[in-house]
């Protein structure tokens, strides 16, 4: 097995080659745009690694992975037009560059650009691969459309915060496991195991991010700190301060998330206070310990070495104990 950092590597000079600006340029181009954006590059370098640890070639599991690299990128770009957001990765949006109807475009074209990958897999293959990304890109879809919802909300529960996560983010994780697994060929068994094992690792890598969001050091989060406390963003952390609060800070904490005040630094440290008081940061802190230690049980079942679970759960501490 390669390198978290020989993957990435490998990736990105197979991404580079795909990626060639055609006619009409206007519709290639901000593909091309937001492709190159870069991104840690999570999900491709998990197909690749998964196909690995079931004895696969990684090689042959770069369109897979290419695939999920260019789906997750049409999220993005549709994603910040529903937002309406400026930035991504600290460049324009597609949509911001270009404008809204080119951002609609070139993100439908990526959603078949990304279909067309299995066509270089076999007819069994390209068949589990179709299934399971058919599946995947439409809970994808209803975990935003629960994203949304919530945002005019006030009654949003723990159980379906932690479903929207699930579809919106984690799904994908474990579908791209999931797909390394079918390449090289894994049992069936296998396979679900090694699904359930990205999935959980994927709730508990997206509740690291609510944590990060309000708690993560400035220099290293990569983005601004406070950004959902900011937007009223009805994460774990807000659910579950509400949860422990008593009644009068539960009112000062409702208040808080339906202000928009233009000193946003008082917002922001206001609501880190009420989090910490209710120990909301400690049980999202806790949370994230759960969903990575129920990702680890799977690995118990895996027909694999244990060499091999020890560097998946390595990937996986390192995961939960970044800081970007």
């Amino acid at each position: 097995m390669l390198s978290i950092e020989k993957y990435q590597q490998e990736f990105t000079a197979y991404l580079k080659a795909y990626s060639t600006v055609k006619e009409p340029k206007n519709l290639y181009e901000p593909i091309d745009y937001i492709l190159a954006l870069g991104g840690k590059r999570l999900r491709p370098v998990l197909t690749l690694m998964t196909t690995d640890v079931f004895n696969g070639d990684y090689q042959e599991a770069l369109n897979a992975a290419l695939s999920i690299e260019v789906f997750h990128n049409f999220s993005l770009v549709h994603d910040d037009i529903m937002d309406d957001a400026p930035l991504r990765r600290g460049h324009k949006t597609v949509h911001e560059k270009w404008d809204v109807n080119t951002g609609i475009l070139s993100g439908d074209a990526m959603l078949i650009m990304a279909y067309q990958l299995f066509e270089n897999y076999d007819v069994n293959t390209f068949q589990a691969l179709a299934k399971l990304f058919s599946k995947t890109a439409l809970e994808v879809c209803e975990g935003q459309q629960y994203d949304v919802d919530f945002e005019t909300r006030n009654d949003v529960t723990i159980p379906e915060y932690l479903k929207m996560i699930e579809y919106k983010t984690a799904v994908l994780v474990g579908a791209a496991m999931k797909m390394g697994a079918i390449i090289a060929g894994a049992s069936i068994e296998d396979q679900h195991s090694i699904y359930e094992f990205g999935k959980n690792l994927g709730i508990a890598f997206q509740l690291q991010d609510d944590y990060l969001d309000a708690f993560g050091d400035p220099k290293t989060f990569g983005k601004q700190v406070g950004g959902d406390i900011i937007e009223n963003k009805k994460t774990y952390l807000y659910l579950k301060a509400l949860e422990f609060s008593n009644d009068n800070d539960k009112v000062k904490l409702a208040q808080l998330f339906a202000s928009h005040p233009q000193n946003t630094d008082s917002k922001i440290k206001e609501a880190k206070a009420l989090f910490v008081a209710s120990g909301s940061a400690e049980e999202t802190k806790q949370a994230i310990k759960n969903y990575t230690s129920n990702a680890f049980k799977v690995l118990e079942t895996l027909n694999i070495s244990e060499e091999k679970k020890m560097l998946l759960k390595a990937f996986g501490n390192n995961l939960m104990n970044r800081t970007v």
